[in-house]
């Protein structure tokens, strides 16, 4: 308003204000009518409170994309995009919001785009409850009744080529890693604790039921006596006759409890199979089958002196059930 009483256009006000001539004209206008008040400065936007959907509509979207995917409803995709849930809004209300209104009301849901775990359409939601439910707590009830030991069992493929992670690297510029044209190969199997137990084996033959028996031994050779529940996943090297047989004459040494079909992320071994595919071959490019076994026992060896990192394992969202 100074510039206007000092007889400036208000064309010249605008250019110096980086605004437009109307808007300086709505300025003058607002403080003949109102004053200096007439021009405080006020929030944008909507105002708090007012909002297209409704509370109820709003619970209603929020449940469907907690608890459902998009072509569960009809919608095209697996995964819920700011597109998909604008597109449900309509489908569900009629109700027209853009794709930043759609941002907002997620994180006002409490809700962030993450990365989805793989889950089988075999899986059996009913013996997975009955599993959480069930089956698990008498196991821990067991194993403290007999003073057992609850160890999680599982096994892992190990390449050359495997790579974790992305790089920095100029836009439109695909980035390239050195390493060995040849491929090799070699197996792990581990069996892990929620107290910060961890036993291995690195080996370069497939893996069959007399590999896992060997480990198996060594497991109750190393327990000194102490009874060992294990549990794992259906794998058939886990159900060969060979295994069977010795598990069943040996109870008082050995128990084995099978986790429901198609349900990997129940097992808690399964995080430590990605801690050591992401820094002991994400980070390293081994020449020879030899170095790759070597750099795998180093990373695990170094896991078995920090137990409180193994037991953190079990911290993790789908496997917490089984903490200590």
């Amino acid at each position: 308003m100074r510039l206007v009483g000092e007889g400036r256009s208000r064309t010249e006000v605008g250019g110096l204000l980086g605004v437009t001539r109307e808007t300086v004209g709505r300025w003058v206008k607002a403080h003949r009518v109102g004053g200096d008040r007439a021009l405080d400065a006020r929030r944008r936007g909507r105002r708090g409170g007012h909002t297209k959907l409704t509370e109820a509509q709003q619970q209603k979207i929020a449940s469907l994309v907690a608890g459902k995917n998009p072509d569960q409803l009809k919608l095209p995709g697996f995964l819920w995009t700011r597109a998909l849930v604008r597109e449900l809004i309509f489908q569900r209300f009629e109700v027209d919001v853009g794709e930043d209104t759609v941002g907002r009301y997620l994180r006002a849901w409490g809700m962030s785009p993450q990365k989805p775990m793989r889950r089988a359409y075999e899986q059996s939601d009913e013996a997975v409850r009955r599993w959480l439910e069930i089956d698990y707590p008498e196991i821990v009830k067991r194993a403290r009744r007999e003073r057992a030991e609850i160890l999680w069992a599982d096994e892992s493929g190990l390449r050359s080529d495997h790579s974790a992670g992305r790089t920095w690297a100029p836009v439109g510029q695909t980035p390239v890693t050195r390493g060995t044209g040849k491929r090799f190969k070699a197996n792990m199997i581990a069996a892990i604790s929620n107290t910060g137990t961890l036993r291995f084996r690195v080996f370069d033959e497939k893996f069959t039921g007399p590999v896992f028996l060997d480990f198996l031994k060594r497991l109750v050779r190393d327990n000194k006596g102490r009874k060992i529940m294990l549990v794992l996943d259906g794998h058939p090297a886990h159900r060969a006759r060979i295994v069977r047989d010795w598990a069943a004459a040996n109870p008082t040494l050995i128990e084995l409890h099978f986790l429901p079909g198609y349900s990997p992320e129940l097992n808690p071994a399964e995080c430590l199979n990605q801690d050591v595919k992401t820094n002991a071959l994400g980070k390293r490019r081994p020449v020879n089958v030899t170095q790759l076994k070597a750099e795998v026992r180093s990373f695990l060896r170094s896991c078995q002196r920090r137990p409180a990192k193994v037991a953190r394992y079990f911290h993790e969202r789908h496997v917490a059930y089984a903490a200590a």
